[in-house]
């Protein structure tokens, strides 16, 4: 057992002594692990408002390649079956209908600017599925910025999610069977 003296002599070149040197670096340490999280926190905060200001920028050119995307594999589609078997409309909102000839569904692209996201609606989907939702997302690229579709947070490939949508709408199931 220690004597008092020697217990008080240790704890106090413990506490502001000879092992100061130790207390330091434990200090300097955790300063410097607050400051690099700190300023990871504010990369990361300086770069989500980067991709947001890019999404907002590019959110039009995104519909509009959407639209485009729509519009081509419904041509592309009555091309093969060589008549109209969809039919492709633009609404007075801005929306696009698609119909199938000889079905009683449609199916619905709107594009909601101010949340930047595209919802697609389609009625020939079973009822237990919801509607698809696709968001407008910035992100970065070699030499700047660009914006995607971006599904449950992973990006989208666009020509499938329509090709999907569309053999749903004809009443095909959403992938080929072989």
């Amino acid at each position: 057992m220690f004597a008092p003296s020697l217990l008080v002599t240790t704890l106090c070149k413990l506490i502001g002594g000879e092992n100061r040197a130790m207390g330091d670096e434990s200090t300097k340490r955790a300063a410097q692990e607050y400051l690099a999280a700190r300023l990871a926190q504010e990369g990361q905060s300086y770069e989500d408002r980067l991709n947001r200001d890019a999404a907002v920028a590019l959110a039009p050119r995104v519909w509009k390649r959407v639209t485009e995307t729509v519009i081509a594999k419904c041509s592309e589609w009555n091309a093969i079956t060589k008549e109209q078997t969809l039919t492709c409309k633009e609404t007075m909102l801005g929306d696009l209908r698609i119909w199938c000839a000889g079905k009683p569904h449609v199916m619905t692209v709107h594009y909601d600017s101010k949340t930047r996201l595209i919802t697609l609606k389609n009625t020939a989907r079973p009822e237990h599925e919801k509607d698809m939702i696709l968001s407008i997302e910035g992100y970065s690229i070699a030499g700047g910025r660009d914006a995607r579709l971006v599904r449950n947070n992973e990006p989208a490939n666009l020509d499938v999610v329509i090709l999907g949508e569309l053999r749903v709408l004809v009443g095909l199931g959403r992938q080929t069977n072989g």
